[in-house]
Order: C-alpha cells, then sequence, then structure tokens
C-alpha cells in the first residue's frame, strides 16, 4: 500500500511538472521590419515568459496573399504589424475574431476598427519618404526632387527604385495614395510617366532605400523608419517627404478567427497594442496609435503627421485586387524576380 501510494505520489509530481514546463505556444504573422521584431519580442517574453512566440516573417503583400491561401485552414493565430488595409481585406472574408484588448480606450478612434468589439487595432503609422543620395546624385549632376511629380521629369530617367505594391505594404500605400492625390485617370498617368524613370521595382519596401544608402541607384522610394535609420547609420542621403502629401497605413494587429489558442492570442494582442509596446513603436515611428506616446523621431519633421493624406482603408482594402491587376499589367516587367 505504501508503495502504491509512493509510485501515485511520483506520478502526480511528475505530471505536475511536465504541466509547468510545458509552455503556451503561439504562431503569429508579422510585416514588421525584421530588425524591429527581436527587440519587440523581448519585451513580450518579459511580460509573458510562459508564452512561445512562433514568428513568420515576410513582407505586407505576401503574409496578406499567404492568409488569404489559409482562409480554409488558418495556421496564424495573431497578425501583427501587418497593413491595415491588409487587415480591413481578412475582415471583408470574415477571418478575423473581433477583440478589444485591454487598452482600446487609449486608442486614437482613427488609428482602429470602428466596430465594437474591433476586428483590428492599429500600432504605428508609416509613411512614403524619398532616399536621395547626395553623393551618386552629385556625380550624375542630378537636382534634389522635392514631389512626386519632380520624379518624373526625364533627368531621372533610370535612376529611381520603388517597391512592387503587390508584394510590399510601402509600394501599396504608394500606390493607393497616388490614386488618391491625382485621381484614379491622373493617377494612373502619373506612373505611367514614373514607369519610364524607373530602373527596378523590389519586392521589399525597406529595400529602394538600402539601395540608395549603398549607392545602386540615387533615388529610392521607401518609408519613413527605414529613411531616417539609415541617415542615423552614416548613409549619405537626403530624406525628401514630398510636398503634394504622404502615403500611409497602420502597422496593425489582429486575432484570426479560428485559433485553437483564444486565451494566449489574447495575452499576446493585449501586449501588443498596450502602452509598453507603443513606447518601443514610439522609437521607431513619429506616430503611435496610444495617445499620447508619440515623440519626436531624429531625420522625421516634426510636422510630420500634417504631411499625412486623407486616407480611406475599407477603399484600399475593396480596390486592392483591381489596382495590382491594373498595376502589374501596365509595370511588372520592370519587376526584380521573385526568390
Amino acid at each position: 500500500m505504501v508503495l502504491k501510494k509512493s509510485i501515485c505520489a511520483l506520478a502526480g509530481l511528475l505530471l505536475a511538472s511536465h504541466v509547468l514546463a510545458a509552455k503556451e505556444s503561439i504562431t503569429v504573422y508579422t510585416a514588421l521590419e525584421s530588425d524591429q521584431v527581436k527587440p519587440y519580442l523581448e519585451s513580450f517574453k518579459k511580460a509573458q515568459p510562459d508564452i512561445e512566440v512562433k514568428i513568420v516573417r515576410d513582407s505586407t503583400g505576401i503574409i496578406t496573399a499567404k492568409l488569404l491561401a489559409e482562409k480554409e485552414n488558418p495556421q496564424a493565430d495573431v497578425v501583427w504589424g501587418t497593413a491595415a488595409t491588409s487587415l480591413v481585406l481578412l475582415e471583408q472574408n470574415g477571418m478575423l475574431e473581433p477583440y478589444a484588448p485591454a487598452s482600446i480606450k487609449h486608442i486614437e478612434a482613427k488609428f482602429k476598427d470602428t466596430k465594437n468589439p474591433p476586428t483590428w487595432v492599429g500600432n504605428d503609422v508609416w509613411g512614403s519618404a524619398i532616399c536621395f543620395n547626395e553623393i551618386e546624385a552629385k556625380k550624375q549632376n542630378i537636382p534634389l526632387p522635392t514631389s512626386w511629380e519632380d520624379l518624373t521629369k526625364p533627368i531621372y530617367k533610370g535612376k529611381i527604385v520603388m517597391p512592387n505594391p503587390a508584394s510590399s505594404g510601402t509600394g501599396f500605400l504608394d500606390v493607393t495614395a497616388w490614386l488618391k492625390i491625382f485621381g484614379e485617370q491622373k493617377g494612373w498617368e502619373y506612373m505611367d510617366k514614373l514607369h519610364e524613370n524607373i530602373g527596378q521595382y523590389t519586392h521589399s519596401g525597406s529595400k529602394p532605400c538600402k539601395m540608395a544608402a549603398a549607392g545602386e541607384f540615387p533615388i529610392g522610394i521607401s518609408f519613413e523608419y527605414r529613411a531616417a535609420k539609415s541617415k542615423k547609420e552614416g548613409a549619405p542621403i537626403a530624406i525628401v517627404f514630398p510636398k503634394e502629401g504622404l502615403g500611409w497605413d497602420l502597422e496593425a494587429t489582429a486575432i484570426m478567427k479560428g485559433t485553437k489558442n483564444l486565451k494566449t492570442a489574447k495575452t499576446f494582442v493585449d501586449w501588443a497594442t498596450g502602452e509598453e509596446a507603443n513606447k518601443l513603436y514610439a522609437e521607431n515611428f513619429a506616430v503611435v496609435a496610444y495617445k499620447g506616446l508619440s515623440k519626436p523621431i531624429e531625420h522625421i519633421p516634426s510636422n510630420y503627421a500634417s504631411m499625412l493624406i486623407e486616407n480611406d482603408f475599407a477603399w484600399s482594402a475593396k480596390n486592392r485586387e483591381r489596382i495590382l491587376k491594373e498595376w502589374s499589367k501596365r509595370y511588372e516587367s520592370k519587376s526584380e524576380a521573385k526568390k
């Protein structure tokens, strides 16, 4: 009897230790920059050391396409730091789980879904910027552009690189911005003229700025985080914020409908939309979703928020497929090869 009790007690201890050792786990799809993910996750792990986060990271367009392809058999529990326009598209396809995180009252109204509870919540704004290599420009005797229209001038022929909107969220926010700034017909006419000056379309929003910083092209259409970071690291670039206005989108977070790890997913979203995470976002972006936490960023003008155009995420999501089809038909010939 004593032996039997001892065995039972040992079995109980082993089971308890196994339960304690077992970590909760979620799969998170993200389009955040690779150099952002690590410090962000380190903060989460300090707050929730017993949750394992499996990251699947790629460009916005690729993450969006992957999620849509997995609609009938979702593999992600959470989508984090991915364009709000993409999340609106997923919402329109009935793929998101409504959830109001603990921080919801602190989130700016324009940076979250209007439904109650919301299906997605914003983290931070990222927007258009032009990286202009001053050394290469001087060698090639080309002037600093100050507007989107400037980029269509013949002097820039073959000198510009920009992201493909089908794979890059930055590329998509640029294209939709031009359609909004100039109107549909004139927007496509603008892109026709710009295409004449494009040397290559990349599959990454960061890459054009990196290429400009390295002198591969004198001009890279990119976004403000990568531009400011490159300049801070010593790249010989000027950062141009075109005077017609800046296209922009939100890095946002949502829970996938059908997740088998709903409780853990909610814990992650509470953190990802909370104060501590937004303080980290504010180290990289001039505008964050959490009220009162935005602060100046080196090399980003203090009036940056006022440069952002009027946006309509629902319109961009609804028209995404049509816009990308038309863009690919016209301009795909200059895209870099897909890996």
